[in-house]
């Protein structure tokens, strides 16, 4: 089916004209002489693109875009002004305009602004569609994700909740580790008991026993009444056990005794208590790294590792990072009391570009900056940190770069430094030879280089590619 453009100019002689060339073009078009003519239209009709003049009486082009903006969001709208009138235009993309044109323009030209902005369009419905997918998974609420690896995440999650498996997730820091584990908990039988939390790297060896054990009184001195420790305040629900890896040496054989037999021995206590605790760990470390250097013991990994769930990397997630994204600015801009701003397509194609080291902390830490510094609403990419953030180099994965040192060495040839040509060069191309095979046709250019749609914009945009 195609597109439904409104046309909406107090000039007739105006509307009629774009009216019968959109329909040569294959659109159907609606118009409309003012600003509330052409909300009373949005109202009963499906419109695609809103094209508007800026100067109307009445509720301006202007007026009439924010209004747009507010209650519905995924209509783009291109905004056709006079020359001279460039302060007005720049004044409705603050609104939240998608473009503007410059009158008298080439038809030509319309046409290109409004196959953009349908793109645009697919892009926002696409978002708003995973956001309602990420909020729709009973128990995961708290996660979002839409992409394969979280969804064998979630998998994982509703398939080992109910039992009392131990677990371990694994994953690099600013994942959501955290969150898996509330969620295992929610999930289980354990959902009415407690859950607790331990981070392990924020204990003092001296005290860990005491915090986990808990003691009796008179065990030492200062000890003047009874203690009950972390694992028996978890008693019929869920002990969580962050940064696992951290654990002193000292504590990990009476842990282990504790899984073994399901007691617990209080400090100074000359009888054992029994305990009911399923316990999930999480670490950022490669544990079978450590038990091989001897560090962590063997026998106690095994046993926390009973089902293993490991955490994809932000940047492994594809469109995951535009949901979490629409998400933090949902939340933050409600805690900050103020309209929820739309992201750009540039800045979309800023955060689909980026490395993401922190990951999901780090991604709502640059939300948390865009929501401070934006004015309007659309967060632009000069909304995001700054620019030396986001041209940060992946790091070189270690195992690459010792594998290529330890390649024997080979005499150099001589090379014509010259003709090499940068990665992104190549890229660029490549990706500009495929489109032109397949006559601009972007979902099909996408498939054949084994990219989503969203992801080869992205590219386009960041080479300059229209």
């Amino acid at each position: 089916m195609s597109a439904n453009i409104l046309i909406v100019d107090d000039e007739p002689a105006m509307t009629d004209l774009l009216a019968v060339e959109l329909r040569r073009a294959g659109y159907r078009t609606r118009v409309a002489s003012s600003g509330e003519e052409a909300l009373t239209i949005l109202d009963a009709d499906t419109i695609d693109v809103v094209v508007t003049d800026l100067r109307m009486p009445g509720r301006s082009g202007t007026d009439l875009c924010r209004a747009i903006v507010q209650s519905r969001p995924t209509i783009p709208v291109i905004v056709m002004t006079g020359f001279g009138s460039m302060e007005a235009a720049i004044e409705s993309i603050r609104a939240g305009a998608y473009d503007f044109l410059t009158k008298p323009f080439p038809f030509e030209k319309l046409k290109v602004v409004i196959e953009r902005a349908l793109e645009h369009a697919a892009i926002r419905s696409e978002l708003h569609r995973l956001r309602r997918q990420g909020r729709e998974l009973p128990g995961l609420d708290a996660l979002l994700g839409a992409s394969p690896q979280m969804e064998r995440v979630f998998a994982l999650i509703e398939r080992i909740a109910p039992t009392d498996a131990s677990v371990l997730i694994t994953g690099e820091s600013g994942t959501g580790k955290e969150l898996v584990a509330q969620a295992l908990h929610r999930l289980s039988r354990r959902s009415k008991g407690p859950y607790i939390t331990v981070n392990c790297a924020a204990i003092p060896e001296q005290l860990f026993e005491n915090e986990l054990f808990g003691h009796v009184r008179g065990a030492f001195t200062g000890a003047e009444r009874d203690r009950l420790g972390l694992l028996r305040n978890a008693h019929r629900g869920t002990l969580f056990l962050d940064e696992v890896g951290e654990m002193p040496a000292s504590v990990q054989p009476k842990l282990l005794r504790v899984l073994q037999e399901g007691k617990v021995r209080p400090v100074g206590a000359d009888t054992e208590t029994t305990i009911d605790v399923r316990m999930v760990v999480a670490t950022n470390r490669d544990l079978a790294q450590d038990v091989a250097a001897g560090t962590f013991r063997a026998d106690l990994f095994y046993r926390l590792a009973v089902i293993t769930i490991p955490m994809p990397p932000l940047r492994e997630r594809g469109d995951d990072i535009i949901l979490l994204a629409e998400h933090f600015i949902d939340q933050l801009a409600d805690a900050a009391g103020r309209p929820r701003p739309e992201l750009s397509d540039e800045a979309i194609a800023v955060l689909m570009a980026y490395g993401w080291p922190g990951n999901v902390r780090e991604l709502r830490n640059w939300i948390e900056h865009a929501i401070a510094m934006v004015d309007g609403p659309v967060i632009t990419a000069d909304h995001l940190p700054g620019a030396h953030l986001r041209a940060t180099p992946p790091a070189i994965p270690t195992a690459i770069t010792t594998r290529t040192l330890s390649q024997p060495h080979r005499q150099a040839q001589p090379v014509d430094t010259a003709a090499l040509e940068p990665l992104e060069a190549v890229e660029r191309r490549h990706i500009v030879h495929v489109l032109e095979a397949v006559g601009g046709n972007k979902s099909q250019a996408a498939k054949i280089l084994g990219i989503d749609r969203k992801t080869l914009l992205s590219r386009l945009h960041r080479y300059g590619v229209g």
